[in-house]
């Protein structure tokens, strides 16, 4: 029985891998993505990918109709929603898009999936959530404390809605930093402009498209000054993705949920990292050793919006979802390197 999944901004940097770990899985994937900060080429290179070009819509969550007539045609058992903007440092330039984007966005999907009683999403969330937060690593039951950008309090909002919209069974994953690409070389993280996030600036700039990197303050309280984060490899985040899908299709007995965390009956909080925290100068070292190339870089001033060290406590989804994130540091730099050189290349 084919049992469709749609996927909203499913030619973006994780929708993509997640798609071919969907098709993996023995799902089939259908893509809804209005190609804002994505490109029509990946739908070539999934089709190299999985064997097969997957159905895709272009279009945008907002646009009813289109929603109508997507549910009406494909019938998805379940939704994989990432169609949000996601930088920090735009979200602060450009409030109103990020909200009227990831939240309205989402209250329109929602209630399209109530119209035709498609009752399972998996929630793109994001460990922003958490703030500035008081200890780490952190829990899903550690306090959410005030957003430190618009980004992020689009996603907690969006927790909301969604933990209030007791129909709709829901996975929120909190996802740390994504970073790689598919071992393939065939897909990866290649933002429309100037790259917001680090390791697609600091791959470009190594590939001679950037003049430098910018690391953003070496003034914080940490070992070296520079912010630390948990960066996860972007094909360790798609397979966690396909762990909630089967969890949601396949629900197994509940279990024991921690004082303070926001889980219940029809929604579940995952935070997806590594349980590791590797400061900014700590990732351009790992990619020296990984590569062999040098990244030209400066220290400069802070940026607004960030926060100072966020990695993750892990235990639950271990336990609850089985997943594990299975690629080191190392991994996640050579197959970002990999992908660089294959974007730079004339073939």
């Amino acid at each position: 029985m084919q049992r469709n999944i749609l996927v909203t901004g499913g030619l973006g940097f994780i929708g993509s891998h997640t798609i071919v770990c969907l098709h993996e899985a023995g799902y089939v994937p259908v893509i809804i993505d209005n190609l804002h900060n994505s490109r029509i080429e990946v739908l070539s290179a999934i089709e190299k990918l999985i064997g097969y070009t997957p159905e895709f819509i272009q279009g945008d969550v907002n646009d009813k109709s289109l929603m109508n007539d997507t549910f009406r045609k494909y019938q998805p058992e379940a939704v994989i929603h990432f169609a949000a903007h996601k930088s920090v440092g735009e979200s602060v330039d450009e409030p109103l898009m990020y909200y009227h984007n990831n939240v309205v966005g989402l209250i329109s999907l929602l209630e399209v999936m109530k119209q035709y009683d498609c009752t399972k999403l998996v929630f793109s969330s994001s460990c922003t959530v958490y703030g500035e937060p008081e200890q780490v690593p952190v829990k899903e039951s550690t306090t959410t404390r005030a957003a430190a950008s618009p980004y992020g309090a689009t996603k907690q909002m969006g927790e909301v809605i969604l933990k209030d919209n007791d129909w709709c069974n829901v996975q929120c994953l909190r996802y740390f930093n994504p970073v790689g690409a598919h071992e393939s070389s065939l897909i990866g993280e290649l933002p429309l402009g100037v790259p917001n996030n680090l390791i697609p600036y600091l791959t470009q700039t190594v590939a001679g498209i950037r003049p430098q990197l910018t690391v953003h303050g070496g003034d914080y309280n940490t070992p070296d000054g520079t912010c630390i984060r948990d960066y996860i490899h972007v094909m360790d985040l798609a397979e966690a993705h396909v762990a909630a899908i089967n969890r949601l299709l396949n629900k197994t007995a509940e279990h024991t949920v921690e004082d303070g965390d926001p889980s219940k009956g029809n929604f579940e909080v995952f935070n997806i990292g590594t349980g590791e925290g590797y400061s900014v100068l700590e990732v351009i070292a790992a990619f020296e050793s990984a590569t062999g190339r040098k990244v030209p870089h400066v220290i400069g001033p802070r940026r607004n919006g960030d926060i100072v060290a966020v990695w993750a406590d892990t235990t639950k989804v271990n336990e609850v979802l089985g997943w594990k994130a299975r690629r080191n540091l190392e991994t996640m730099m050579k197959d970002a390197w990999n992908w660089q050189l294959a974007c730079n290349s004339p073939n």
